[in-house]
């Protein structure tokens, strides 16, 4: 994947003209790092050409980036201009996956390489965090500068019919400062360095060791042949510790000295400091007497405990790349707040949690736990009363971490401090430039937050705040489209002399969808009843809508005293001549009461069941014509049926049968078999029994629609 150029490249054909420029750029800048990507405009996605300064394995994941990524760099193509960020904080804010992917305190830049109105590519820069919150006049000069010329070569060999494009591995470039060292000069330096009372070891910015004095292998346990090479903790079993590997992830890319300690079998305790610098890291390792330092038991030093994230990163950012794939199956705010509570308090040991939800000028909570939670409190942010944290950080769009309840006075005079909590992290809530919500941690010990644990911090507030705007958006979708379905079903049935009616509606439990399922009772005359029952294909406002527009055609038609075929026939064509690209099954019923017959007519609809009063079931062989909307000549049979009194005729939706991996006609026998097992009871018993049973298989993912008839023997129960 990577293809390393010892030394500067001189002007000359192909990319390797903009080697030294993109060397001479970063140095000029005071970045440490810099890359240059390639547009492939074809597929959508820039490929990293050229790096300088940053590890190549570390790399390794950024090397093939889409377009449509949620990155820095990719947004800088999109939209065409210079997207700078000077902290970690603030890639965490606007880019929270690109933080979690690297959760240290750095600066970048990424400028989009052009040439007129067109995009051949973009430059990427890193600095430490100790760089000014904004890029300097100088520095933009410079990157501007860069882009121009690379923007003139890249469009100059397009139209010269040899375009560009980035090799099939990346090259990287070495910037590492060359200097010439007289033999008595490195003489010295190697007696200056050997007579240190600790040892030293120095690694390139691959983590390996290019260099090791005597006392530092001897330290390890290792020679130095042994060491020089090799990456310290695939070369030390003891150091293989992901913890530790990312410390010097940390180091490198922060650009902030780092220090862990670690015990080398059987009982020997080191200490390592690591120096970050151009070519690497320096490493002194000194033995530490009496094994490692003690913890501040009292917790209130400068020596506080940082989050368990500073001990265990590696394995925390594992379980947040988890709660953010997670994230995205959110459906409801509720749904969020639980997987929030849920992942979050176990990783970073938090006391309590609570989740604000953003209404006009007003935070209100919507869940939680622990302390925090409890109080349910609603925080005006136009008020008078005494600024709160969650206040002032929604205000300010920016995190605040509060380590002590000393700071929490100092900060916040007066604020209230929930029981047992000791430090805080109030998160706002931020997408798509909205202020969303909040979100407060609180631990029950005082905290000391290091700059890669608020970066993760706020990085994860990005994920949680787009997973509750969708949720949010998906709630209030929700509501309407289920205030919509609702107002086109019937509220109530009309009350009819000698036929009972039972009726449920379930609307399915998970997406953001609506069904199309329908029913109806329509009275004609004294004696007279019609039923309907039916199923728009698709789960969406569109189909919501057309249920309305068959409800609406079969009870003007039923109202007009057409024939059951007739009806699904003249129905068909109006459903065909709208064209609404929308297919819908139909089962409608004429009942004719004194006479105690039935005639049925079906468009493709799952047969009605009829238990007979001796407690028999069968399925009612209606013939099924086509679905309504298909043909506008389709034809359809009526047949007819006796409803003594005491026999039950139901009639029902798919969903009510299908379920993944069985066969739908031997779901209805099993329906059949549930409704003959069902003891005499009224309707509206019996329906909530058959809808039970339904939902206990754990298949309710479609709606249901359900519609009991039967004729009544004066005492309004149904059955033998």
């Amino acid at each position: 994947m990577w293809e390393q150029a010892s030394g500067m490249s001189a002007a000359g054909p192909g990319l390797a003209a903009l080697d030294e420029p993109l060397v001479r750029a970063v140095a000029e800048t005071g970045a440490y790092a810099g890359g240059l990507y390639l547009l492939d405009a074809r597929a959508q996605v820039l490929r990293l050409a050229v790096v300088t300064g940053f590890p190549p394995d570390m790399a390794g994941a950024w090397t093939r980036v889409p377009v449509a990524s949620p990155v820095p760099s990719a947004a800088a193509v999109r939209e065409q201009r210079l997207i700078w960020l000077g902290s970690g904080s603030e890639t965490a804010r606007r880019f929270p996956r690109s933080a979690l992917a690297l959760p240290y305190d750095f600066a970048q830049v990424a400028a989009p390489v052009m040439s007129g109105t067109s995009c051949w590519g973009v430059v990427v820069m890193l600095w430490s965090g100790a760089h000014p919150s904004r890029l300097a006049a100088r520095e933009r000069e410079v990157i501007d500068e860069f882009c121009r010329r690379a923007g003139a070569l890249l469009r100059q060999a397009a139209y010269g019919g040899r375009p560009l494009l980035a090799g099939p591995e990346t090259r990287v470039l070495d910037r590492s400062p060359v200097r010439r060292w007289d033999p008595s000069e490195a003489r010295a330096a190697l007696d200056f360095i050997d007579a240190l009372p600790e040892g030293c070891c120095a690694l390139d910015l691959d983590g390996r060791v290019v260099f090791v004095t005597e006392l530092a292998a001897q330290l390890l346990g290792r020679s130095v042949s042994e060491l020089l090479g090799s990456r310290p903790w695939e070369a030390l079993p003891w150091l293989d510790d992901p913890d530790l590997e990312d410390r010097y992830r940390a180091a490198v890319v922060s650009r902030r000295s780092m220090s862990f300690t670690a015990r080398r079998p059987p009982d020997q305790w080191l200490s390592f400091q690591l120096y970050p610098g151009v070519a690497g890291l320096s490493v002194r390792i000194s033995p530490l007497e009496g094994g490692p330092p003690h913890p501040d038991p009292g917790g209130t030093s400068p020596s506080r405990r940082s989050l368990p994230l500073a001990s265990s990163r590696a394995g925390v950012l594992y379980q947040l790349m988890g709660l953010a794939a997670t994230l995205t199956e959110a459906v409801s705010v509720r749904d969020v707040v639980d997987l929030v509570a849920d992942h979050i308090m176990p990783v970073f040991d938090a006391q309590a949690l609570a989740l604000y939800l953003a209404e006009g000028e007003r935070l209100v909570a919507v869940g939680g736990r622990g302390s925090t939670a409890d109080r349910g409190v609603g925080f005006d942010a136009g008020s008078e009363t005494v600024p709160l944290p969650v206040q002032e950080a929604v205000t300010a769009r920016a995190a605040r971490f509060i380590g002590s309840p000393d700071e929490l006075e100092r900060v916040c005079p007066g604020a209230p401090r929930p029981a047992g909590t000791a430090a805080w992290a109030v998160l706002p809530l931020i997408a798509s430039d909205r202020t969303v919500g909040c979100c407060m941690l609180a631990f029950g010990a005082p905290r000391a937050f290091a700059p890669e644990d608020r970066v993760t911090l706020t990085a994860l507030a990005g994920l949680v705040a787009q997973a509750l705007d969708r949720a949010r958006l998906f709630d209030v979708t929700d509501r309407l489209a289920r205030g919509l379905q609702a107002s086109l079903l019937p509220h109530t049935l009309p009350d009819l002399p000698g036929l009972d009616v039972a009726a449920r509606y379930l609307p399915a439990t998970r997406g953001v969808d609506i069904g199309g399922d329908f029913y109806d009772l329509i009275r004609l005359g004294s004696a007279g009843a019609a039923a309907v029952i039916g199923d728009v294909q698709g789960h969406n406002v569109t189909a919501a809508a057309l249920m309305g527009q068959v409800r609406t055609a079969v009870h003007a038609h039923a109202s007009a005293g057409a024939h059951p075929a007739e009806l699904l026939a003249r129905t068909n064509r109006l459903l065909t001549e709208l064209d609404p690209g929308l297919f819908t099954s139909c089962l409608y019923v004429h009942i004719d009461v004194r006479a105690q017959r039935a005639l049925l007519a079906s468009a493709g609809h799952p047969p009605p069941l009829l238990r007979r009063p001796d407690g028999r079931v069968e399925v009612v062989d209606v013939p099924p014509g086509l679905l309504l909307g298909i043909e506008a000549a389709a034809e359809y049979v009526s047949v007819e049926v006796t409803l003594p009194p005491g026999c039950v005729l139901a009639l029902y939706t798919d969903g009510l049968v299908e379920a993944p991996g069985v066969d739908l006609d031997q779901s209805i026998c099993e329906l059949a078999d549930e409704l003959a097992r069902a003891p005499a009871r009224p309707l509206e018993e019996l329906a909530d029994h058959l809808v039970r049973g339904v939902k206990r298989t754990g298949y309710d993912r479609d709606d249901i629609a359900l519609l009991l008839l039967g004729p009544t023997a004066g005492d309004g129960t149904a059955g033998p």
